[in-house]
């Protein structure tokens, strides 16, 4: 790659080499989790030679997380740190003329700055930020030619204060709304802010607006000749009340008027359900994209790999009877084929299918969860890839194997001991298979039965997969056997297994739940006596469920849920999910009544159980976990009210994210630990 040699005294060097001997391996704790390295976003340089990602740990001292840029020789033989500075850097990228590697960063902004495109010119010099604008640049992508720019920025905020203003602490101006959906986590209440696609000159620093209006869009992507952006949108009389997301192509320049590309009433690479953005043919001709399935069925419906003429036409399903998931399309250099990743059954791997449909291939198969991937310029392939014992890294995939290449927690890996994670199998109530996993305690010795947690996912609609789960390995290190389900509502396994839960929360899930742990009783390793359960979202939903319905769980932790629907209504961000899939609560009472069965059962509880939510959560807000815990001290069933101050839906700042960890593990010992038994007898 030319003109790398210069930059190369500003980059630091992998220091796992360098370090001394590691100690003997220990039980992992909490504080070893502040020490693992998140690896994700991996692309290639234009030459095929380089490896550019993102490396996110936390900063103990800063209390807060930390992104930068690395980058890593293909062959593996040199990683290198890019950026060095406390606040993130994330979203790297080669310029296609190898002249640049642009990142987005919100350095120098303060602590409610927004990120800003940076440059850094390979020839040598700091990074440069280019764009300085009141709102933030949320994507990007570099044009064939390496010298513009496709963005995607939020509007600027009209009623937030300036620095100035809050320095003075001025009143803030009162909050008005009037949108349908007008909440949303992270983003607070929702205004007139929308997201829009620019062009950006690199040479003449120059910005020119392609869209606007009452829209936002989303997942740009260049034409292969440079002269046309593809991007997503959800459009309508009002976007708010449907989620109906579609193709549009625009070329790239100012005035022109973007066309419509696919007009049914599914969601077309939905940014919602990480579909990935479309990609077009290396000859220009078709668009890759992957089709959501009908509005009825929101977040149930199977993601399909479909293609479409880029001047418009009937889309082309090329997975079509596949009943699994698809996301992330890319094609080959040929354009003869198309690799994707294809969820499967707690896996999800790396699968290819003829450019016309045909068969579909796995070709990098196996128990793994590969999360991200990329075709590189001479056809060569990398991956973010996870295993049970393994967290994510960059690796090469050739000659039908993985070859590692950011190698960021190989040293980290050394110093613990961690679990065994074996796949399972329980068989549900109406005989329905269920898949899980079960984690053997660190020490695990045959013939003893032991403590043991059953973990449930969110989403509903997402899976435990074969990938490495820090929450497990905590609970497996401290004494506990993890068991971990897939109940139907899960992804992974078809259509019908996912829509089983329908406007029916709790009911079929619950039994699918409890089938894994009736196996781990059954295999000897799961102390009937001592279970606890727990999750987090639709895990923390479940569990509520679970303590009303059944009296084996001795100890839960409930995170982030929801047991009184009702209270759902107008204060969350999922007024058309619950409209569409419940109906209006005045209307279909019955149905709300079903699914808040918790609450309206809560005297049927009586496992002691731990309440946490983010102060900020408007996912599944606050005052959803007050009441069941509310509701469990007028009972005077034993319970705690866990409330992280300035977090949302996902706790990130590191000492509550180590905290809740640590609480979690104090609650299950006060229960759940009085002693070990042997298979023979309690």
């Amino acid at each position: 790659m030319k003109n790398l040699l210069p930059i190369l005294g500003l980059l630091l060097p992998f220091g796992v080499a360098a370090q001394t001997t590691s100690p003997a391996p220990h039980p992992l704790t909490a504080r070893d989790l502040q020490q693992l390295r998140d690896v994700r976003d991996a692309h290639f340089s234009p030459d095929g030679q380089w490896v550019t990602y993102v490396v996110s740990q936390a900063d103990t001292a800063a209390d807060k997380g930390n992104a930068d840029v690395w980058m890593a020789r293909y062959n593996g033989t040199q990683n290198l740190r890019v950026t060095t500075s406390p606040d993130n850097e994330t979203a790297p990228r080669f310029s296609p003329d190898g002249l640049y590697l642009s990142f987005l960063s919100s350095r120098g902004e303060g602590e409610d700055g927004h990120s800003q495109l940076w440059l850094l010119n390979r020839n040598g010099g700091e990074a440069e930020k280019v764009t300085k604008l009141k709102g933030s640049v949320s994507d990007y992508v570099w044009a064939p030619d390496g010298k513009r720019l496709a963005l995607i920025i939020r509007d600027a905020d009209p009623d937030s204060l300036t620095v100035v203003q809050k320095a003075k602490k001025k009143t803030p101006p009162v909050i008005v709304v009037d949108r349908f959906q007008f909440k949303q986590d992270v983003d607070g209440y929702l205004n007139k802010q929308r997201q829009h696609l620019y062009v950006f000159d690199v040479a003449a620093r120059k910005l020119s607006k392609l869209t606007s209006g009452i829209y936002d869009e989303y997942s740009p992507a260049w034409s292969p000749d440079g002269k046309q952006l593809v991007f997503v949108s959800k459009r309508g009389d009002d976007p708010d009340r449907h989620d109906n997301f579609d193709l549009y192509a625009i070329d790239a320049t100012p005035g022109a008027q973007p066309r419509q590309l696919t007009t049914s009433d599914v969601a077309d690479s939905a940014p919602s359900n990480w579909s990935g953005r479309p990609a077009w043919s290396p000859d220009g001709k078709q668009i890759a994209f992957v089709e959501g399935g009908p509005k009825d069925q929101l977040v149930y419906g199977l993601h399909q790999l479909a293609v479409i003429p880029a001047a418009g036409g009937t889309p082309k399903l090329l997975t079509s009877g596949l009943d699994r998931n698809t996301l992330k399309p890319q094609w080959s250099k040929d354009g003869k084929s198309l690799y994707f990743l294809l969820e499967d059954d707690r896996a999800q791997v790396l699968a290819r299918v003829p450019a016309n449909g045909g068969k579909v291939e796995r070709v990098l198969d196996g128990k793994r969860e590969i999360t991200e991937f990329e075709v590189g310029p001479k056809g060569q392939i990398v991956v973010v890839n996870s295993e049970p014992q393994l967290p994510d890294e960059v690796f090469a995939f050739e000659k039908k194997a993985l070859r590692p290449i950011s190698k960021q927690n190989d040293a980290w890996l050394k110093t613990v001991q961690l679990g065994a994670t074996d796949p399972i199998q329980g068989k549900s109530k109406d005989g329905t298979l269920v898949s899980g996993f079960l984690v053997k305690p660190v020490g695990y010795q045959a013939g003893q039965k032991y403590p043991t947690v059953l973990r449930i996912h969110g989403g509903p609609v997402s899976q435990f997969a074969y990938s490495f789960s820090p929450e497990w390995q905590i609970l497996a290190a401290h004494g506990y056997a993890v068991v971990a389900s897939n109940p139907r509502g899960s992804s992974g396994r078809g259509l019908e297994y996912c829509r089983a839960i329908y406007a029916d929360w709790g009911n079929k899930d619950s039994e699918d739940a409890l089938s894994v742990v009736d196996y781990a009783v059954q295999q000897g390793i799961a102390d009937p006596a001592r279970l606890g359960v727990g999750g987090w979202s639709y895990g923390g939903i479940l569990t509520d469920h679970l303590i009303a319905r059944d009296k084996r769980f001795k100890a839960a932790t409930s995170g982030a849920g929801i047991a009184n629907v009702f209270a759902g209504y107008g204060t969350d961000q999922y007024i058309r999910d619950y409209e569409t899939e419940l109906g209006t609560p005045w209307e279909h009472t019955d149905v709300w009544m079903r699914i808040s069965y918790p609450f309206f059962h809560a005297g049927q509880i009586s496992t002691p159980t731990l309440f946490l939510c983010g102060e900020k959560d408007f996912n599944v807000p606050l005052l959803n976990t007050e009441q069941m815990y509310q509701a469990l001290q007028s009972l005077k069933v034993p319970t705690q009210l866990i409330i992280y101050p300035g977090q949302f839906h996902g706790i990130n700042k590191p000492s509550y994210v180590k905290d809740r960890y640590d609480r979690y593990l104090a609650w299950y010992d006060k229960y759940l630990k009085a002693g070990t038994t042997t298979a023979g007898g309690q």
